[in-house]
Order: C-alpha cells, then structure tokens, then sequence
C-alpha cells in the first residue's frame, strides 16, 4: 500500500536495494520483445529514459504500453502501473508479462504522481496513464525521479491531454481498426516511432497489438 502524502517518510537505502531487482552494473538498457527491437530506437529500453504512447480513447494505447514490459518482466526486472483502472490480467499475461513482477495501483485518482514517485522505490519500469492533462512541475518531478532511480517510465496519453515534456521516444497510434470474423480476432494499428538526438528519425509501420494470440505482432 502506498502513502500519498508528500510527508512520507523516504524509503532507507538499504531497503530500496533490496526492493530493486539485481542487474549488472553495465546494463544500460533492459530487453525489448523481439517485434520492438527492430522498431524502437537502441532496440532495448534505456534507463533513466522516458517514453511517451499516445493513442486516442480505444486504440490500443494501454495494450502496446503493457507489451513493452513482457521481456524485461521475464527476465526478472519489476514493473509498476499506476493509474490503469482495468488491466485486465489475463491479456497481460497473454501479451507475455510476467504477473509476479508487477505491481497494479489502478485507482491512484489525484496522486498518480505520488504513487508513481514511491513505486520507483522498488521497480525498474514503470507505466502511468495520468486522469487528465499532467501539469508540468508533476511531470518534471517524475521524469527527474526516474531518471535519479536509472528506471524507464512509460507514460500513456490522449491526443487531447498530451505528456508535456518532450519524451526520449514518442509513440503514436495514429489509427486502429479491428479485424473481425463472427468475433473480434485481433486490432490493427498504425503507430509512428520518433525519438530524440540521433534516434530522431521517425519511422511508421503496422502492427497487431493484439493479434488472435493476445501479442504483438508484426
């Protein structure tokens, strides 16, 4: 459970390195599935680094942020999501991710910064989706803590209520449609990848997220 006040006491060193899951002291970046690594800049996820996944109102956002945690969750590293209101944990699990190394807060309300801010304590990913537009000090806070900690944030955002800071990858899905039989089988989203410094150059391709199996696909 977390404390929300911004009096809380801070976590003791010694406990946050036990909290915090061994990793070589040279691992710069945590692992990527394979249909990310082509499409992400670095092909892995580098720490102390933030990414942003815009998506409007059931595109898909929630799910292609989810899926960047599947490998890095298998290999042992801890995740947070905070501010989810419905995972939906079977389609985590299907997309891959590790269910005992993540941490759900889905109902943070107004301190999602605060409950983002104490998961870093103690996990190496972390995913938000803010209720509304962040405002900017919050959002300078958090990207500072994470970059303090060495963890990667993940932030999900609405067209109409943008991340406020540039992030070191944007990912938007600029649109997505189901493919449909007697059921729902899977939905299709184009998604633009743009990043910072010399990872700049934007990219967009097609993906399924999920596909019939409950993964990304490609």
């Amino acid at each position: 459970m977390f404390a929300f006040s911004e009096s809380r006491p801070p976590v003791p060193a010694a406990l946050a390195a036990r909290l915090r899951p061994v990793a070589l002291a040279g691992s710069r970046r945590l692992p990527l599935d394979e249909h990310w690594t082509t499409r992400l800049p670095e092909a892995g996820l580098r720490r102390g680094s933030s990414l942003v996944v815009q998506a409007p109102e059931g595109a898909g956002g929630v799910t292609l942020a989810l899926s960047l945690l599947s490998e890095a969750s298998r290999a042992g590293h801890w995740s947070a999501v905070i501010g989810v209101e419905d995972p939906g944990v079977a389609a985590v699990a299907d997309l891959g991710v590790d269910l005992r190394r993540v941490m759900f807060v889905p109902r943070p309300r107004g301190a999602w910064a605060e409950a983002a801010a104490d998961a870093l304590d103690g996990v190496d990913l972390l995913v938000v989706r803010p209720p509304a537009r962040a405002p900017l000090t919050a959002a300078r806070r958090l990207v500072a803590r994470v970059r303090e900690c060495g963890a990667v944030l993940i932030v999900v955002t609405d067209p109409l209520a943008p991340w406020p800071l540039p992030a070191d990858v944007q990912i938007d899905v600029k649109s997505a449609t189901w493919v449909t039989s007697s059921r729902l089988l899977a939905r299709e989203a184009v998604v633009r990848v743009e990043g910072r410094g010399a990872a700049r150059a934007a990219r967009e391709f097609t993906i399924t997220v999920p596909d019939q199996r409950g993964r990304v696909a490609g």
